[in-house]
């Protein structure tokens, strides 16, 4: 049988800690010893070297050899039963007995391996821990303990009570992971570590995942020699021995992590995890001066202080907030009180200290129109715009919180005096505006145990993590820094944000309300005197030019022989002209009228208005001798009248404005169409409408004025060829923006043109 050991050779040489595969360790320490063997299988398959000085085997007789060969039948078959379970409870080890001497036997799986980590009782006893008193204690502790840091102080001397070490440390992380010390029970002679601050490079990131995946780690003595791990090198799985001892009790421990504690002075530890949500909070570290084995159930009530410690720290957490909160939440119902009573808050009431109180700031600012408003303690004017323009250029669409500006404003070196930490939310206006809440530097001195910075070494690859040789007192001054800001006092200043937000918008929204109130009282005024003027022209000028017409009339049709042929000729222009005033005063008052009316829609067949159209067109249409076709028509609902006097103005166009010697012809055909296919943006994408052209074969016109043309006085051709007002194409689109429809006309000079009109289907 040809046996080698699984030696994991890369850990024992001292390289890069950052880098060490310590879960695969291949050795344990040896106050036990290891057997392995597959699940659902009693053949052992790896063991340490160490077997015979607990049970008189060596590994050579054990390996290959099954568990009733090993240990009496009935515990043998015990065994198999336990470690079969689907979950097995290593807070319940299995006992062996061999020999006469008991062993607690911790079991757990690992990958498709049964790991069994056998220790014998190290008193010769099965001591069991007393739970109702160490619960009830807990209880007694949890009552009289009102704040977090106060019961770890007191579950680290319970804690060492139970345990017997030397130092007992409560250790809590950073978000970095850089631990501080923040409650210690010890033995009188010792140093003090309390406050003091440990770098994250102490605990690797493979490291501090193990404490996740292990709550509990124990070296008993730091002077051990590692015991290797051994299995047969002809077992059918050929390759790779490694065993992942991650879940281990006794797996030996990183020769860096051995140097460290050296380094300390320790002689043994012990080490609880502490988790929150999922991730390590802190630890509960217990450190003796000299080789310490602590049994098997006493590690568990000292774990059990660790699971107590853990339930409570969310809620000690999350009360402690709570009462941030409550004051935070007065000062901010405070301000929003005053927000609400005063129309004018930033002029009346931005000094006021609730605006302070609600994110605990030592200073606030506003930025509004180009003018500051300051309350507390705030740099000088010129600095603080120049932050403003900063975070208005760079955060202008979310808000911002820090404890150090530094990191992100080049120049806030010379302002931390008053502004180190900064929560900031922009007003949205695009001007610059927003609100600041300021924090004053806070210099920190930090206790670090030893200098951090020689925890990375140089070596050929650049730097490495190595263990620290000195663990005096260092001291770092960290400046240009303020408390950081808790989630409690960033909502609130947000909430408070927003609501300045809204009241300055309400503020601009009625400000626009008067003004359009005053515009449509003058808008008002504007349509009466323009209702005046219509009464004007329909009564007061229609009348003296009926009279002017008559009198005409009536000279020219006596035939006085007294009257030379220039006078009639100039009375006949009379006429002429009165009559051309008057229609376009007619025109002027449809078109006014399109626009004014009481819009009254009915559902109608447009064959029928077109068929009314043509009749009291048809003299005009005999006259000229125009043909009209026309296709089928929709039912629409329309304003009958209008509809019937746009179909009067496009086709009297199209009769009116063709070449000398050419018949009309006019062509009117139905299509329905989508808005994005009407040329204007005003149309509704995706809404259906119908399209109803209108093309003639007449005199045409240039396409640059085919929007031009349905202004109001807009005519293109000589007023003695084609006679009118150039109001009616006005009058044609007017009544088609009444029916939320488009006009639109597209032409081709010398040989027509084509109106089209956009009614929507619904």
């Amino acid at each position: 049988m040809n046996i080698k050991d699984i030696v994991n050779r890369d850990i024992v040489n001292l390289t890069n800690c950052e880098s060490e595969p310590i879960h695969i360790p291949g050795t344990i320490q040896p106050h036990g010893f290891l057997l392995g063997i597959k699940k659902g299988v009693s053949r052992i398959d790896f063991c340490s070297a160490n077997s015979a000085e607990f049970i008189g085997l060596r590994p050579e007789q054990l390996l290959g050899k099954l568990i009733p060969e090993i240990f009496p039948a009935e515990q043998a078959a015990a065994f198999m039963q336990y470690a079969d379970e689907e979950i097995i409870d290593s807070a319940r080890p299995f006992v062996f007995s061999l020999n006469g001497t008991f062993f607690n036997t911790t079991v757990h799986q690992s990958g498709p391996n049964i790991i069994l980590e056998l220790e014998p009782f190290p008193d010769g006893t099965l001591n069991l821990p007393n739970l109702y008193n160490q619960t009830r204690n807990f209880v007694s502790i949890m009552e009289k303990s009102s704040r977090l840091l106060e019961l770890c102080q007191d579950i680290a001397d319970e804690t060492r009570a139970i345990t017997g070490y030397d130092r007992v440390m409560i250790y809590r992380f950073d978000p970095e992971y850089n631990g501080e010390v923040i409650a210690e029970s010890k033995r009188e002679d010792l140093v003090s570590f309390s406050g003091q601050k440990y770098p994250h490079t102490d605990i690797p990131v493979q490291a501090r995942e193990l404490y996740i995946r292990n709550p509990l780690r124990m070296i008993a003595d730091i002077n051990y020699t590692p015991v290797p791990l051994l299995t047969i090198d002809d077992s059918p799985e050929k390759g790779n021995h490694s065993l992942d001892l991650s879940l281990s009790i006794l797996r030996s421990v990183s020769p860096m992590h051995i140097e460290y504690l050296k380094n300390m002075g320790v002689g043994a530890t012990l080490t609880i995890s502490l988790l929150l949500n999922h991730k390590l909070w802190g630890l509960i570290a217990c450190h003796h001066y000299s080789p310490k084995i602590l049994p098997h159930y006493t590690r568990l009530s000292a774990l059990l202080q660790g699971h107590f410690l853990t339930s409570q720290i969310a809620v000690r957490e999350v009360a402690e907030e709570f009462e941030i909160g409550e004051e935070v939440d007065k000062a901010l119902v405070s301000s929003l009180t005053l927000l609400h009573e005063n129309e004018n808050f930033i002029e009346a009431c931005h000094q006021s200290p609730s605006l302070l109180q609600l994110a605990n700031a030592t200073g606030a600012a506003i930025y509004y129109n180009g003018k500051l408003y300051k309350n507390g303690l705030v740099p000088e004017d010129g600095e603080l715009i120049r932050l403003f323009e900063f975070l208005s250029a760079n955060y202008a669409n979310k808000g911002l919180d820090t404890d150090r500006l530094l990191d992100i404003y080049p120049d806030a070196g010379a302002i931390s005096k008053f502004a180190a930490g900064i929560i900031y939310h922009s007003m949205g206006s695009g001007n610059g505006d927003g609100i600041l809440w300021l924090r004053q530097e806070k210099i920190e001195t930090i206790n670090w145990a030893g200098n951090p910075d020689k925890a990375i070494l140089p070596n050929e690859d650049g730097v490495r993590l190595s263990p620290r040789k000195s663990f005096e007192l260092w001291k770092e001054i960290v400046k240009d820094k303020s408390l950081p800001w808790k989630k409690s006092e960033t909502n609130a200043a947000s909430s408070f944000s927003y609501a300045l937000q809204k009241h300055i918008n309400f503020q601009v929204i009625r400000a626009q309300e008067d003004k359009n109130r005053i515009l449509n009282e003058e808008l008002q005024m504007a349509n009466k005197e323009l209702a005046n003027l219509n009464w004007i022209s329909t009564h007061d000028l229609k009348e003296p030019l009926r009279k002017i017409q008559i009198f005409a009339s009536k000279v020219l049709d006596r035939e006085d022989p007294d009257l030379s042929a220039q006078v009639k000729d100039s009375v006949e222009r009379m006429r002429f002209a009165a009559e051309k005033m008057q229609l376009l005063i007619e025109d002027i008052l449809t078109y006014s009228k399109a626009g004014t009316i009481e819009k009254v829609f009915k559902n109608i067949d447009l064959n029928l208005v077109l068929s009314n159209v043509l009749a009291e067109l048809q003299d005009n249409i005999e006259d000229k001798q125009a043909t009209i076709h026309a296709e089928s028509l929709p039912y629409l609902n329309i304003i009958p009248f209008q509809v019937h006097q746009l179909f009067i103005n496009l086709i009297s166009n199209a009769i009116k404005f063709v070449k000398p010697e050419t018949q009309p012809e006019i062509r009117i055909s139905v299509s329905t169409t989508t808005g994005e296919h009407i040329p204007t943006d005003k149309a509704v994408a995706g809404k259906t409408y119908y399209r109803i052209a209108l093309a003639d074969n007449g005199i045409g016109f240039d396409e640059a004025y085919s929007e031009r043309i349905f202004d109001v006085f807009q005519r293109l051709h000589p007023a003695h060829k084609y006679p009118g007002t150039g109001i009616g194409l006005a009058i044609c689109k007017k009544i088609m923006e009444n029916h939320n429809g488009f006009i639109h006309a597209d032409s081709i000079p010398g040989e027509g043109s084509v109106f089209s009109i956009y009614f929507p289907t619904e």
